[in-house]
């Protein structure tokens, strides 16, 4: 029987991808079989944007399968021959940190693909974020034929090491392919302690927006 969004936690998932398609195909098959699974599942696709490499491939999969895409992408990112042309809704921001910001706050979970230094490091944001508790949402990495075998293996080390807790390391959750991973990630429940509660970051938010919100009132 098929899963639906009536049963998922998920309305709209974050993607990180690379800007470019790898060297081998199974990359962009994995990419193809994510964007039909989000699709199948009636879920919305948050990304960086533009229709370059897996990214494209994804964004393009899922906007044919009926489903929103919303593309978030820093003003200098925005010329065609850096992007290429953004399917769906376009959300042009002032510069990166306020680009992973917005996809943070407009996503239920993220999924990694295969990818470079941004889409580790806007991953690695996601984890470092959940471990502090300024979100509660399930962090996959899509593991097509072992990419992040040495990452994952990065990871025991640090708790082996002491540098990561093992409650933190179930943070992370991967598996080879997107089924397994939807599959994993539904079932996900933070088990980890949070270096400080959720309702203290959002207090802190609201706290800052209100001062801003006065100072910009005078």
């Amino acid at each position: 029987m098929e899963e639906s969004n009536a049963s998922s936690k998920f309305k709209r998932i974050c993607v990180f991808c690379g800007s470019n398609s790898g060297h081998r195909q199974v990359f962009s098959d994995a990419a193809l079989e994510l964007g039909n699974e989000l699709a199948k599942r009636k879920i919305d696709l948050v990304y960086g944007g533009g229709n370059v490499g897996l990214m494209g491939l994804v964004s393009q999969t899922v906007f044919d399968g009926g489903c929103h895409v919303l593309g978030v992408i820093p003003k200098a990112l925005m010329p065609r021959e850096i992007s290429g042309e953004t399917v769906g809704e376009v959300r042009i921001v002032r510069d990166m940190h306020e680009r992973k910001a917005s996809m943070a706050q407009e996503a239920d979970a993220f999924i990694a693909l295969p990818g470079g230094y941004g889409t580790m490091e806007e991953t690695l944001e996601m984890i470092t974020w959940a471990q502090l508790g300024i979100h509660k949402k399930p962090v996959g990495l899509l593991n097509v034929d072992g990419y992040y075998n040495s990452l994952l293996s990065l990871f025991d080390n640090g708790v082996q090491e002491g540098f990561i807790k093992p409650g933190a390391r179930d943070i992370v959750v991967s598996a080879p392919t997107a089924k397994e991973l939807m599959v994993q990630m539904e079932q996900y429940t933070p088990s980890h302690e949070h270096i400080a509660s959720h309702e203290s970051w959002k207090r802190e938010q609201l706290g800052n927006y209100q001062a801003s919100s006065h100072e910009d009132a005078r």
